[in-house]
This record gives structure tokens, C-alpha cells and sequence, in this order.
């Protein structure tokens, strides 16, 4: 009995892993296709299928037009298991590589790939692939231009920037150069460089642009380059920075040259002759800075036409508008929302408050606004919810007009109107009989009409009584006197307190900032030697926004760099410690995502900033 119940207390988790087993086979099986979004001719790359499920065969790959298979489909199985909170589960997954080369360029569509899995046939995803022409200048064109030079800097130990301006520069772009007065322009700054230049970081910042709205496109993160023909060369692209911009006056709008500065990785050779030099090929690698200022560029814009009525807010470009009501039948003071929905794509921010007509006696409460739009797709889209509360005094038959709204529409070049419903509201008298349930009592104006005529004079005189006692000079007067006056002392010590509270709250936050910030800085230190790259950036920037919001009291909500550099130079710290404060907070938001070696550049943040909150700390004292 003893072995039969061992075997029993062995056997059951092993079933409970068997049948977590099956479980895991039994989930739903995607089957994905992955190819870059661009190549170039004659170059080689990979497609690759995957599905996640041992069952899986009868693979067959699409039809591949204008790429040549070189090897393939190689097969390989990789298998995990995670136990995570007692739960086991098990991952399978197959994958096809195919081996390829461009042979045409152009654009190449490739229908989905499909395979039997489970028992059933599945389809991958299509995928769409960029074919681009190759260099028209060779590399070794590329490198008579600059090789001289750059032997002559490595060989004196120095570095300059031996970067064409073809090598590497910023772009700005706008996609219409004539719009009308608040129409949305799409303003782009996109990075071009050649696959040599090891980019290490980007400083700029957005030029003033008068008589015109800006507003930032958020855009993500983790920024990645793609591969881009542009004048005859393949260059790795990224989109650096995208704003909206909503004119506000007709005219030429100039959007400046915007300066932008990169700083490039570039290797030095030391040749100084020494045997141990050239036994460990010594060199090392300098930060060098390059100038990537954009274009200028002009655009006109043109005035609204004629045409604008009462029920024009500001609005411009294509909208929809609808409405809804809490109810049609209430009673007397019982509040009554009318809630006005404007949707569609212009400037939503923009639009001021339509002006909602009621009856003369409703009582009427300020609109409230609730902001619901976004940028999508280079356009600020989405809807503005208006709220009107209205309060019904007396007993009747009410007409709530229609809310006209009026926009221009930059396609048609032309105005168009837009209105919500009309409603009929029913109020009934209040409970008892009465209009008003409150203690006010409310009058209707037509009762007052002959009010003149039910006044009467009354014919005896009226006698007043006369009271000896003396108000002036008695103590209640003399109290009533030195009551306000000791009120205000008492209040003006409170806020005095209250004062003084705060400003030591600040002072220990003040105090106190240079420790946290070096406790958060052997965190950020701890993570980049366990490899946690993403981490440690967060973790970065966390240590200085916080060490710069607490050295200059800056509250959470307004921390940024513009007022972090604002305060900075409030308080008298030189020119160059700010820039290099500026430029360091720069890196770090780049460095997440691009290109290069992680260990030495987390290395160098980190040693940056540690030097940088020194320096900050000698300069306020």
C-alpha cells in the first residue's frame, strides 16, 4: 500500500504537467511573416515565416515576384517553458527563413504564406517590401573626397568632423505650402544619415513661430531608421520631431532655419610610434559635433473669404455635430442638460464655445467643456463635448432652438452650416401648486404689471418712539470696533505660519536634492551593469528631472526643459554648465533608441551626469 500510495503522490504532477501541456497546445496559433520594410537591389536579406505550434506542416511559401531565392526555407524548432505562480506553460515555435536578393526595384506586394496547423489551414500575413535603386555614388567615390583629411587627423591623434553635408542632415518638410487662416500644416524634421556615420545624439530646439499655434505630435519612443532612396543614395532615415501648426494670420508664414546639432561617434587612430600601441591596435573613439541646421521654409496663407454669419466659432476644416437632451418633461426647478457633441477634423482646440439660446426666464449655468481629440495621422481629430445646464423656473411650453454652427471647409473653399435638433420642453407646475420648491419665492412678470394701483397711503401719522440708549461710545461699540482689527492680526500670524512652513518644505527639498539624485544614480549604475538598458535610461532621467525639480522647486507638473534652463539661468549659473545640463537630458532621450555601443555610452551618461549635478551644486549655493 505504502508503494502504491508513493507512486500515486508521483504520478499526479505529472498529469497536472501533461494536461498544462495540452492546454498550451490547444491556444490559438498565429502564424506571422516578417521582411524589412525596404531594401536595396542586389543586396541580400531574410524572410522569415513563424508559427507557434509543433503540429505544424504542409508549409508553402507565395509566389515571390522580383526576388531571386538564394537558400530556403531553412527550418529550425526553439522550445521554452516558464513556470510562472505554479503555472507551467510550454512555447513552440517553427520558423522558415528564406534567403533572398532584390533583382527590380519598385514595390512588392507577397500574398500571405499558408501551412496546416492543428488540423486546420492558417494564412500569414501579406507583406510589403520597398525595392530601392542602388548607390549612384560608389564608396570608394565616397572616400577620395575626405580620405586625405582624415588620415592627416588620425594620424595627429586629433578629430574633426570629416562628415559631408551629404553624409548626414536634417530635412524639414511640410506637406501644403498655401493654406487658408487656421488651417492645419504638418511640419516635419526627419534625419538623414549614410549607414557609416555612427550618430550618437541630436540638440535642438522648436524655433518662436509667431502669429501661429504650434502643438507638438507625440510620437513614439522607441524611434527606429529606416532605409530611404533620396538623391540617388540610400540613406537610414528616422523622423526626429513633427508639430502642428494653425496660422492666425493671412500672409507669408516663414518657418525659420531651425538649428539642430549632432554628435557623431568618430574612431581615432594614435599613431605615436609605441610598440605596445601597435601590438593592441590602439584607438579610441571621440565625440564630434556637426551642424544639421534645416531650411527655411515659406508658406502663404490665404484669409477666409466672405461669407462668416453669427454662427461662425472659429472653426476650420470638416466637422458633424448632434445633441441629446436629459429630458422634455420636467417640473419646475428640476435641472434639464442639453449635451452638444462637435466631431470631425480642423482645428478642434481652436473652436470657442457655440452660444446656445434658452427662454428669458431659465436660469443659465456656463457651459462645460470636455476636450476628446487627438493627432492621428498628421491631423488633430476627434470631438468636443459641450455641456449646457439649464434650470426651468415656471410652467409651460418650452422651445429650445436649434444650435447653428457654422465652419469653413479648406477643400471646397466654402462655408457650410451645421445645426443640432430642435426640442420642445414640457415643465409642469411643482408639488402643492406651486412653481418654486425652494424658499425663494419667484414672480412671474405679469404679475407685477398692475402693482402701482395696490399701493394706498395710509391718513394717521405714525408715531416713532424714542429709545435714550446710546449706541456711540458704549463698550458693545468700542468691541465692535477692535473685533475686525484683531481678526486681521490673527489671520495675517496664520498666513505668516503658513508661509514659513512652505518655504522650509522647499528648503529641505532643496537641501536634500544632490542625496537623492546620487541614490537614484547607483540605481541607474546598478542597472547598466546587469545589462537592463532601457531601465537604466528611465532611471536617468528619473534621477535628473528629479534632483532639477527639487534644487529648483519646480513643480512636477511644470518640469521640462525649457523651464528647467529658465531657472537655471534665474539663478546666475554660466552659459556652459546650462548647455551641457540641456544637452545631457538630449542624450538620454535619445540614447534609448539609437544606434551604438550601450555599454560605453551608458557609461559616459552616467559619469556626465554625476559631473553635471556636481557642477550645478558649486554654482547654487
Amino acid at each position: 500500500m505504502n508503494i502504491l500510495s508513493k507512486t500515486k503522490k508521483l504520478l499526479l504532477p505529472i498529469m497536472l504537467v501533461m494536461l498544462v501541456g495540452v492546454r498550451a497546445i490547444a491556444q490559438d496559433v498565429s502564424f506571422t511573416a516578417q521582411a524589412p520594410k525596404a531594401v536595396v537591389v542586389g543586396e541580400r536579406f531574410r524572410i522569415t515565416y513563424k508559427v507557434n505550434t509543433r503540429d505544424a506542416k504542409e508549409f508553402r511559401a507565395p509566389d515571390m515576384k522580383n526576388i531571386q531565392i538564394l537558400t530556403g526555407p531553412a527550418t529550425s524548432t526553439s522550445s521554452s517553458t516558464t513556470i510562472t505562480n505554479g503555472k507551467v506553460e510550454s512555447n513552440t515555435t517553427i520558423t522558415y527563413t528564406f534567403t533572398v536578393v532584390a533583382t527590380d526595384e519598385g514595390e512588392v506586394e507577397l500574398n500571405g504564406a499558408t501551412i496546416k496547423a492543428n488540423g486546420k489551414q492558417i494564412t500569414s500575413n501579406k507583406l510589403s517590401i520597398r525595392i530601392l535603386p542602388p548607390d549612384q555614388v560608389s564608396q570608394s567615390q565616397n572616400g577620395q573626397g575626405h580620405g586625405s583629411q582624415a588620415s592627416r587627423q588620425q594620424s595627429s591623434g586629433q578629430a574633426s568632423s570629416n562628415v559631408g553635408a551629404d553624409d548626414l542632415f536634417m530635412l524639414a518638410t511640410v506637406d501644403k505650402t498655401t493654406v487658408y487662416e487656421q488651417e492645419a500644416i504638418l511640419l516635419t524634421f526627419k534625419i538623414y544619415k549614410l549607414p557609416s556615420v555612427d550618430l550618437q545624439s541630436i540638440r535642438n530646439s522648436m524655433p518662436d513661430l509667431k502669429n501661429c499655434h504650434v502643438q507638438e505630435v507625440d510620437l513614439p519612443q522607441n524611434k527606429e531608421f529606416n532605409l530611404e532612396h533620396y538623391n540617388g543614395r540610400n540613406y537610414q532615415t528616422m523622423i526626429w520631431s513633427q508639430y502642428l501648426l494653425f496660422p492666425q494670420h493671412s500672409g507669408e508664414l516663414e518657418i525659420p532655419a531651425t538649428p539642430f546639432e549632432g554628435v557623431i561617434a568618430q574612431r581615432v587612430e594614435n599613431n605615436s610610434g609605441d610598440i605596445f600601441d601597435m601590438f593592441f591596435n590602439s584607438s579610441r573613439y571621440v565625440e564630434v559635433k556637426k551642424d544639421l541646421t534645416s531650411r527655411s521654409i515659406k508658406i502663404n496663407v490665404k484669409p477666409l473669404p466672405q461669407g462668416k454669419t453669427g454662427a461662425f466659432y472659429g472653426g476650420v476644416g470638416d466637422f458633424n455635430i448632434s445633441s441629446t437632451i436629459s429630458a422634455t418633461d420636467v417640473t419646475a426647478n428640476d435641472a434639464v442638460t442639453i449635451r452638444v457633441i462637435l466631431s470631425g477634423t480642423g482645428n478642434m482646440k481652436l473652436v470657442k464655445t457655440p452660444e446656445l439660446k434658452f427662454p428669458q426666464d431659465f436660469d443659465v449655468y456656463d457651459p462645460k467643456v470636455e476636450n476628446k481629440y487627438t493627432i492621428k495621422g498628421g491631423r488633430q481629430t476627434g470631438n468636443k463635448v459641450y455641456e449646457y445646464l439649464v434650470i426651468p423656473r415656471h410652467a409651460g411650453q418650452y422651445t429650445i432652438p436649434a444650435l447653428e454652427f457654422q465652419y469653413f471647409d479648406p477643400k471646397s473653399g466654402s462655408y457650410k452650416t451645421i445645426k443640432t435638433d430642435e426640442y420642445t420642453l414640457n415643465v409642469a407646475r411643482g408639488q402643492g401648486g406651486g412653481e418654486s420648491q425652494t424658499s425663494v419665492s419667484y414672480v412671474n412678470k405679469e404679475d407685477l404689471k398692475f402693482v402701482g394701483q395696490d399701493v394706498r397711503f395710509h391718513s394717521t401719522p405714525l408715531k416713532l418712539k424714542s429709545d435714550n440708549a446710546q449706541f456711540f461710545g458704549s463698550l458693545l461699540f468700542w468691541l465692535s470696533l477692535a473685533l475686525p482689527l484683531v481678526l486681521l492680526v490673527v489671520l495675517v500670524a496664520i498666513s505668516r505660519k503658513r508661509i514659513a512652513d512652505n518655504a522650509n518644505v522647499a528648503k529641505v527639498r532643496v537641501k536634500k536634492a544632490s542625496s537623492v539624485a546620487t541614490k537614484r544614480l547607483k540605481v541607474a549604475r546598478k542597472m547598466m551593469k546587469e545589462g537592463r538598458k532601457n531601465e537604466f535610461y528611465d532611471e536617468m532621467m528619473r534621477a535628473l528631472l528629479g534632483y532639477f525639480g527639487d534644487k529648483l522647486s519646480i513643480p512636477v507638473a511644470d518640469l521640462s526643459k525649457d523651464n528647467i534652463e529658465t531657472e537655471l539661468k534665474h539663478r546666475n549659473v554660466p552659459e556652459e554648465p546650462v548647455k551641457q545640463v540641456i544637452g545631457l537630458l538630449d542624450d538620454c532621450e535619445f540614447a534609448r533608441y539609437a544606434p551604438g555601443d550601450d555599454t560605453g555610452r551608458m557609461d559616459r551618461l552616467y559619469e556626465q551626469a554625476a559631473a553635471v549635478i556636481s557642477q550645478i551644486e558649486n554654482s547654487i549655493k
